[in-house]
């Protein structure tokens, strides 16, 4: 995937598990690791965040595999619990100054994939996280019919808004007369 990122000339910030990378895990594995630690506040409790960080590590075992910087974060509580952990693959450089902003984009990117897709789950539009069906494109398709019935619905919803004020005089006929009447 990382590979049509790049030939299509894309920067990517995907999460890297621990599972399905084991090659970049095990090459970071006795390596001392870039750390910078910072304190936040959340509004309730202080947070200790603890990013990790190193660029040029090979994505899989081969002497071809594509070079990607990797970064972890793992925020713990004042009394040591681990609240948060997940680590990241990315084509932007890495350094002491930028990997917080960039495990933030990759955050806020699943976030907004997450809240997104369970609005279209939860909504009535049974948009299921898999859609693993078919050879070759009808998951694509039976996502492309759950859109299609949202907006056909969304299209229905603001028509009948509509209908019930067709009786309503209409703004701009009124600004229309007004200065119809006054450049008379």
């Amino acid at each position: 995937m990382c590979e049509q990122f790049l030939k299509h000339q894309l920067n990517f910030i995907l999460v890297c598990r621990q599972e399905s990378h084991t090659t970049l895990h095990e090459h970071l594995d006795g390596i001392e690791l870039p750390t910078v630690t910072t304190l936040g506040w959340t509004g309730k409790v202080e947070e200790t965040y603890t990013y990790r960080y190193l660029n040029a590590v090979p994505l899989r075992d081969s002497d071809d595999a594509l070079l990607v910087n990797w970064c972890e974060l793992t925020v713990t509580t004042a009394d040591g619990q681990v609240s948060y952990h997940n680590a990241f693959a990315t084509n932007y450089p890495l350094s002491e100054e930028n990997v917080a902003e960039v495990v933030l984009a990759g955050r806020t990117r699943w976030k907004v994939e997450n809240e997104n897709h369970n609005t279209l789950k939860t909504k009535g539009y049974n948009l299921e996280h898999n859609f693993g069906h078919g050879k070759q494109h009808l998951s694509s398709l039976l996502a492309t019919l759950n859109i299609l019935s949202l907006l056909f619905h969304t299209f229905l919803e603001l028509s009948r808004g509509r209908e019930r004020c067709r009786h309503l005089p209409l703004p701009y006929k009124t600004v229309r007369e007004t200065f119809t009447s006054y450049g008379s």
